[in-house]
């Protein structure tokens, strides 16, 4: 079996505010093989996003391994990692917000081929031309500005920018969850053809467990920075085995009104990285509960083949 082309060990990530120290991340273990798409899933305030931003060091892990292609992002030097950055992409969640109104849709795609160093003037236009029909927009957008263009073709403008310098692995961070449902199918097929022609390794974050089933090959279930379960896509809609991700799934809204669902709601917040419950930080919220579940925190244990969860109990397989 070859080797994976990201593989993050023991990743945590914490701030300090008021004196007062919140675990965002705590010891996230995974791997993404060589053209894989793994989605990342959990509420508002699990870490997805943070996970995307340390793997690429966006933001600076507290500590663990990120090793990509063989190379150990977390002790690269600063020039170092900017010689990486070609082969590691963003896409950001808002394209409002991500694209500078006083740069040409030109000036943004080729701003990181001209930071690296990459072609002459007329080569960074053409690839920035190549790069927009990649995603169905004509040459002559290169010319205007990002407030011309809607939030689906702004979107569209923030996955050309990372196409131009051609890299092997993207972090899709809630890519359509600021668009209009209506274009949201049209840029999650623009990113799965995308993927598929490309050949593209990609960590696709997002809340939305119905785009996720679409487009990821396994799914990474994450809940106050710690990761709840681990299965192919197939395998977690198919059969979860943790409880958190049973009340997600039974949130999936359903084609068929008539159809007749276990809905599984959960109770109370999700709680403050300030203070996580002891043990196992979901037990507060656990329709499944047990008062061991307060001691000591459950470790990632395979199920099934390739299937993992974190939870004590084998009575809800």
């Amino acid at each position: 079996m070859s080797a994976p082309l990201l593989s993050v060990r023991d990743l945590s990530k914490h701030y300090t505010s008021r004196g007062t120290r919140l675990n965002i991340l705590q010891g996230i273990s995974f791997d993404i093989g060589n053209g894989e798409v793994v989605g990342l899933v959990g509420e508002s305030g699990s870490g997805k996003t943070t996970i995307g931003r340390s793997v690429l060091r966006l933001v600076e892990p507290s500590s663990g391994s990120v090793c990509f292609d063989g190379n150990e992002l977390t002790t690269l030097t600063a020039s170092a990692l900017r010689r990486q950055r070609p082969r590691m992409q963003y896409i950001f969640q808002d394209p409002f917000a991500s694209l500078s109104p006083r740069m040409t849709i030109g000036e943004i795609l080729t701003e990181g081929l001209k930071i690296q160093g990459i072609g002459s003037t007329p080569d960074r236009l053409e690839r920035a031309r190549s790069a927009l029909a990649e995603v169905d927009l004509p040459a002559d957008a290169i010319n205007r500005y990002a407030h011309e263009f809607s939030g689906g073709q702004r979107q569209r403008i923030g996955i050309a920018r990372a196409l131009t310098l051609s890299p092997e692995f993207i972090v899709a961070d809630e890519p359509v969850s600021a668009l209009d449902v209506s274009i949201q199918a049209q840029v999650i097929n623009l990113l799965r053809d995308l993927q598929q022609r490309l050949g593209l390794t990609m960590l696709f974050i997002s809340h939305d467990l119905a785009v996720v089933e679409y487009i990821c090959d396994r799914v990474i279930v994450l809940y106050l920075g710690r990761i709840m379960e681990v299965a192919p896509s197939a395998d977690l809609y198919a059969r979860p085995q943790h409880p958190y991700t049973r009340a997600l799934l039974s949130a999936i809204p359903s084609p068929d009104p008539d159809a007749r669902r276990n809905r599984q709601i959960l109770k109370g917040d999700i709680p403050s990285p300030a203070n996580p419950p002891s043990g196992c930080v979901f037990r507060t919220r656990c329709p499944s509960a047990l008062d061991a579940c307060a001691g000591a925190v459950p470790q990632l244990r395979e199920v099934a083949p390739g299937h993992l969860k974190a939870c004590i109990r084998d009575d809800l397989n």
